[in-house]
């Protein structure tokens, strides 16, 4: 004969309060995941590295947001981003299985050695990351500081592939998608 276990008030009270923790867990996330997406929702670094011109534009972050369905969008990403770099993983000729984990790693790398480097310490530039390239967006003092950038950045340890979209302030629009800040001095 099986006995019937009846539970204690304190084991009900457990069972209850774990129940509206979960419950409150769940409205929480719901309540923040879009915001956090809307932030950042392709996870790719992006940051600012010199803010020495003033009147620079500032380069909108990378987003969904200006395509058609945003949500099929993400899911498409989220899709290719996995296949990225898998076959280079699997041949051994890199040594992390996707392309898109060097970039936490690069785009702080890439910051400092900018910083460090005396030669762009006069510029405005940010810094994004996405499968080992580096994106360079802002402003610089002529073409020739932006070509001695992107030259100094393909010098960085990982980085496949810079992406110049530097520009000489008051010399035409950026080759960026700006963000509706301005930068300060």
């Amino acid at each position: 004969m099986a006995s019937t276990r009846v539970p204690t008030r304190h084991a009900f009270g457990r069972l209850l309060l774990n129940a509206m923790l979960s419950r409150v867990a769940f409205v929480v996330l719901v309540a923040v995941a879009p915001l956090v997406a809307a932030q950042t929702p392709t996870g790719d670094p992006f940051e600012q590295v010199t803010a020495r011109i003033p009147g620079c534009p500032v380069p909108a972050p990378p987003s969904y947001a200006d395509t058609a369905d945003a949500a099929f969008q993400a899911r498409f990403e989220a899709h290719s981003r996995g296949e990225r770099g898998t076959s280079c993983y699997q041949s051994g000729r890199c040594r992390l299985p996707n392309s898109y984990l060097y970039d936490k790693e690069i785009i702080p790398r890439v910051q400092r050695f900018l910083r460090q480097d005396t030669r762009f310490a006069d510029t405005s530039v940010w810094i994004a990351g996405q499968r080992r390239w580096v994106m360079l967006q802002g402003c610089v003092r002529d073409r020739a500081q932006a070509r001695a950038m992107v030259q100094a950045v393909q010098t960085v340890d990982d980085v496949e592939r810079v992406v110049d979209q530097l520009f000489v302030l008051g010399q035409g629009k950026p080759p960026y998608k700006e963000a509706t800040l301005r930068a300060t001095q």
